[in-house]
C-alpha cells in the first residue's frame, strides 16, 4: 500500500517547522473551538497531531486511488456531452475518495464543516496530489477559491456556499476571455442588474477556464457601463444550479488532460455580487490569483517529486555497458541536480505558505478585534514577504518542474519518449505550470520591485544572521560572497534609472535573488535535518553559485546600447 506522505520524510520536516507554533496559536484563537467541536484540538501538540493524521490520510488516498488512476485519466480525459462536462471515470472515483476522506474544505472554519487547517497543510496535500496526477491536483486544489469567497463574501453567501464545498462540490475561477488573457483589464463579460428579480445577470464568453463546469464559479465581469479598465470590474458568484452557462467546448491540450479546460457561454446567467462593486480586479482577483499561484508552486513541486522518483528508479535498474546507468557521472550529476531543485522548490513553497498563513490569519483576526501594535507590524511584515515570495516561488518552481521532467525523460533515453513510461506524462503536465496564472515573465514583473526595494535582500540578511552548525559555515561563507555579487548587480542596474535596461535585466536579477533565497532555505533545512538536506544544500549552492556568476558576466558586459542589438529581429 503506497502512502505519498509517509514515504516522503521531507514533508514531515516542513510540517514541523518552528514557525508552526505561531501559526497554530493564531489559527486556533487559544483553542476555543474545543468547547464546541469534539474534533477541535486542545493545544499545539494536539493540533499538529491532527495535521499529521490528515496528511497521512491524504497520502493514503492519493497513493492508492489517485495515482493508479492517473494514466487512464490522462488517456480518456473529460468529454463534452449536451453542453456539460463528463469527467473520466477515474476522476469521478478520485473526487469521491477525496470527499469521503474529508479532504474538502480543509482551511474553512469548523462551523461550516471545514477543518480550520492552516494554508501549509492545504498546500502540502496539493504537493502530494500533484505527484500522483497534476491534472487532478487542479480540480482538488481549486477549492482554495472558497477562501476568496470567505474573505470577501457576506454571511449569507458563507452559509450558502462554504458547506457545499466542504461536502465535496467543485469550484472554478472564470477570469480569462478570448481577448483578455494576461491583460484582465480587458475583460468584457457583461454584468447587469435585474431589478425585477433582484439579482445580477451575466452575458458573454469565458475561455481557458479550468474545471469550467464546476458547481460554483467565481466570475470576473464588467459591472460598470462605459468603462474599459480594471476599475469597472466586479466579482460575482455563479451557482451551476441556477443554469444559464453552457460549455461550448473542452480544449484539446498537451497535458493535464484530466482537468477539463473549457470555453463557456454565459446567457443571462443569474449571479450574486461578491464583495463591493469595482473591486473585482484590483482587490479580489489579486487575492484569488496569489492563492492560485501558491497552488501552482505546489503542483510544480509535486511534479518535480514524481520526476525525481521516476528518474532514480530507472537509473538504478537500467544497465548499459555492463553497469547501471546511475554509475555514470553524466547521469548521477543530473539526478543530484533534479533532487536539489526539488528540495529547493519545496523549501520556498512552504516558506511562502507560512508567510501567507500568518498575514491571512491576522487579517481575519483584525475583523474580530483591533490588532495590537506588535500584531500590526507582524501583519505588515508577512504580507510584504508573501507578496515577494509568491511570484518568485511561482517562477522558480515552475521552471524547475519543466527542467526536472525534461531531465527525467533524458535519463530514460528513447524509452522516455514512449507513452509506456510515466515521465512522458509528467513532461507534458509540467509545461503549463510556467504559463497559467501568470507566465514566468509576468512573475518577474511582480518580483522585480522587491529586488529594487531590497525586500529579498532584507530577508536574505535575516537568514544570514541565523546561527548554524559548524560544519555548514563554509557553505554559508560561500553564499555570502554570492550575496555581495547580487548587491553589486542590483546597484549597477538600478543606478542607471533607465526603465528599459531595468526591464531587460529584470529576469536575471530576480533569478539571482531566487538562487540566493533557495540556497539559504536549503541551508537552514540542512541545519535542522542534515541527514535529509545537507547533500542537496551543497549541490544547489554549487548550481546557484555558477548561475549567479553567469548572470554577473552578462550584466557586466551590457549597457543600454546593447539592447538595440536584440531588437534586430
Amino acid at each position: 500500500m503506497a502512502n505519498f506522505y509517509l514515504d516522503n520524510p521531507s514533508l514531515k520536516h516542513h510540517l514541523y517547522h518552528p514557525l508552526m507554533k505561531r501559526i497554530v496559536e493564531l489559527k486556533e484563537r487559544n483553542f476555543t473551538d474545543k468547547d464546541q467541536f469534539d474534533y477541535a484540538p486542545i493545544d499545539f501538540e494536539d493540533a499538529m497531531d491532527s495535521y499529521e493524521k490528515v496528511m497521512e490520510i491524504a497520502g493514503d488516498v492519493i497513493g492508492n486511488v489517485v495515482a493508479p488512476n492517473a494514466e487512464d485519466v490522462d488517456r480518456l480525459g473529460g468529454k463534452l456531452k449536451n453542453k456539460r462536462v463528463q469527467y473520466a471515470p477515474g476522476t469521478i472515483q478520485n473526487l469521491q475518495a477525496i470527499t469521503q476522506a474529508g479532504l474538502m474544505g480543509l482551511s474553512m472554519p469548523r462551523i461550516f464543516g471545514g477543518l480550520n487547517f492552516p494554508m501549509v497543510t492545504f498546500i502540502m496535500a496539493s504537493d502530494i496530489a500533484a505527484r500522483a496526477d497534476a491534472g487532478f491536483c487542479n480540480l482538488w486544489a481549486l477549492q482554495d477559491c472558497i477562501i476568496t469567497l470567505y474573505e470577501f463574501g457576506n454571511e449569507q453567501q458563507h452559509k450558502q456556499f462554504i458547506p457545499r464545498v466542504c461536502a465535496g462540490e467543485t469550484l472554478s475561477m472564470d477570469l480569462t476571455e478570448p481577448d483578455a488573457g494576461s491583460d484582465l483589464q480587458a475583460v468584457a463579460l457583461k454584468a447587469t442588474y435585474d431589478e425585477k428579480k433582484d439579482c445580477w445577470r451575466l452575458n458573454g464568453v469565458k475561455r481557458f477556464i479550468t474545471n469550467g463546469d464546476a458547481d460554483i464559479h467565481l466570475v470576473l465581469a464588467r459591472s460598470e457601463e462605459g468603462t474599459k479598465d480594471g476599475r469597472g470590474l466586479s466579482m460575482f458568484i455563479y451557482d451551476k444550479k441556477d443554469g444559464g452557462v453552457d460549455v461550448r467546448r473542452i480544449e484539446n491540450k498537451m497535458g493535464i488532460k484530466g482537468s477539463p479546460t473549457c470555453e463557456l457561454t454565459y446567457k443571462n446567467a443569474k449571479a450574486q455580487l461578491c464583495g463591493k462593486r469595482k473591486y473585482g480586479l484590483i482587490k479580489y482577483v489579486m487575492s484569488l490569483m496569489n492563492g492560485a499561484r501558491l497552488g501552482i508552486m505546489a503542483q510544480a513541486t509535486g511534479l518535480s517529486e514524481a520526476a525525481y522518483r521516476e528518474a532514480i528508479v530507472y537509473a538504478r535498474e537500467r544497465k548499459q555497458f555492463g553497469k547501471t546507468i546511475i554509475e555514470f557521472p553524466a547521469v548521477y550529476e543530473m539526478i543530484s541536480n533534479i533532487k536539489a531543485k526539488l528540495y529547493a522548490s519545496r523549501s520556498i513553497l512552504y516558506e511562502t505558505a507560512r508567510f501567507v498563513d500568518i498575514y491571512k490569519i491576522l487579517e481575519e483576526i483584525a475583523k474580530e478585534r483591533p490588532l495590537n501594535d506588535a500584531e500590526k507590524l507582524e501583519l505588515k511584515k508577512y504580507k510584504r514577504l508573501s507578496d515577494a515570495f509568491t511570484p518568485l516561488g511561482k517562477a522558480m518552481n515552475t521552471e524547475y518542474a519543466n527542467q526536472n521532467t525534461y531531465d527525467c525523460i533524458q535519463i530514460h533515453g528513447g524509452s522516455g519518449f514512449m507513452k509506456d513510461y510515466t515521465c512522458e506524462r509528467l513532461y507534458r503536465d509540467a509545461r503549463i505550470t510556467s504559463i497559467y496564472e501568470g507566465t514566468t515573465q509576468l512573475q518577474v514583473v511582480a518580483a522585480i520591485r522587491h529586488v529594487l526595494t531590497d525586500t529579498y535582500l532584507t530577508q536574505i540578511e535575516e537568514y544570514q544572521a541565523i546561527q548554524l552548525k559548524p560544519e555548514l559555515n563554509n557553505l554559508k561563507q560561500r553564499l555570502s560572497k554570492s550575496v555581495e555579487i547580487y548587491k553589486q548587480l542590483v546597484k549597477k542596474v538600478a543606478s542607471t534609472k533607465n526603465a528599459e535596461l531595468i526591464d531587460f535585466h529584470a529576469r536575471r536579477l530576480v533569478e539571482c535573488a531566487g538562487h540566493l533565497i533557495l540556497s539559504y532555505l536549503l541551508l537552514l533545512d540542512a541545519n535542522r535535518n542534515p541527514a535529509e538536506f545537507a547533500h542537496s544544500a551543497e549541490v544547489y549552492a554549487n548550481y546557484g553559485e555558477a548561475e549567479i556568476k553567469k548572470i554577473q558576466n552578462l550584466i557586466n558586459r551590457f549597457n543600454i546600447e546593447n539592447i538595440s542589438f536584440y531588437k534586430q529581429l
